[in-house]
């Protein structure tokens, strides 16, 4: 069925009643229905028509468009996932990628090189600081903040590293932290203590401007800071204020606003590595949300359990909401 309702990530689609009988009519003999971009909300006058429907698929992931009414889908029991976590494997490898960049604060070296200067000749390598900021992630000791799917696929690609891991995550329990072997913390802690500090939250109302210049200020001389997940998570003038001080580094994949204004002090900065939004846009990943659904739907109708349901928990973090 094609449709084109207004999505949005804070209020769900209303749809005028023409469309909804329209919808009844399509799903009402269906054993599964997979929704994605310009579908009507799924309500409990849709549900109650479906006797069949056992299986529902979010390709986008429900936190971007609310459109699916979870309480009525537990009503008639019927399974509720999404595969938002695709974009968890390109994300944490460009968040990897980032941290190894800024422990040698390759941002600088860069803009040395497109200088059209000479660099790095042996005077320049025994007298510049910029070459005495050249360390290795043997041994460091990382926090994330975000304990969901990049940051425990990023927690795989550490490992090898010998790194102590700090997560900071309201949502997660202890029984997760124990079987993936890293200390659940305070923000304060995962702020204060690391080496490196890698930004995985979702953005929501509570994560909103959560990284202020008390929470930046906590960073300790020499940090690297990476964020991967959304701009305005951080204060873009506290961070650069920090920043000013050459102290750390950070390597951000995000920003507010994006695109980064021409004019911006972040884009002159010595210290700081940029890239456009682009860890979660490989070629792979557009089409891994739909190839992960079938994996789901192979579960499902095979009588084994689904790996990535919509649960209250999944919608209190996404919403930011208290569980």
């Amino acid at each position: 069925m094609e449709s084109n309702e207004d999505s949005d990530w804070d209020y769900p689609p209303k749809s005028d009643p023409e469309v909804i009988e329209r919808t009844i009519s399509f799903v009402k003999d269906l054993d599964a229905l997979i929704v994605c971009h310009g579908s009507p909300r799924l309500t409990d006058e849709i549900l109650s028509r479906t006797p069949r429907l056992s299986f529902i698929g979010e390709l986008e992931g429900d936190r971007f468009s609310q459109r699916i009414d979870l309480a009525s889908a537990k009503k008639y029991k019927v399974i509720v996932v999404d595969t938002t976590h695709g974009s968890s494997y390109p994300v944490s490898e460009w968040a990897l990628a980032l941290i190894l960049i800024g422990l040698r604060n390759g941002g600088a070296h860069f803009r040395r090189l497109s200088s059209n200067l000479e660099w790095g000749n042996s005077l320049q390598r025994n007298s510049e600081s910029i070459f005495q900021w050249n360390e290795e992630l043997t041994s460091k000791s990382i926090g994330l903040i975000g304990g969901g799917h990049i940051a425990r696929r990023l927690i795989e690609f550490l490992r090898p590293f010998n790194v102590s891991i700090y997560v900071y995550d309201p949502y997660l329990g202890t029984d997760v932290a124990t079987s993936l072997n890293f200390t659940l913390t305070s923000l304060d802690n995962v702020l204060s203590i690391p080496d490196i500090v890698v930004c995985l939250a979702p953005l929501t109302p509570s994560t909103k401007g959560m990284l202020q210049v008390q929470q930046i200020n906590l960073m300790k001389p020499q940090t690297v800071f990476v964020n991967v997940s959304r701009g305005p998570i951080v204060n873009s003038q506290d961070l650069i204020n920090r920043l000013k001080k050459n102290d750390m580094v950070a390597c951000l994949d995000v920003f507010d606003p994006e695109p980064i204004p021409i004019d911006s002090e972040i884009r002159t900065l010595d210290n700081v590595f940029l890239s456009p939004h682009i860890a979660g846009t490989t070629e792979k990943s557009r089409t891994r949300f739909f190839t992960e659904m079938l994996k789901e739907l192979n579960r499902h109708f095979s009588g084994h359990k689904t790996l990535h349901d919509i649960t209250e928990m999944t919608i209190a973090n996404r919403s930011g909401r208290p569980l």
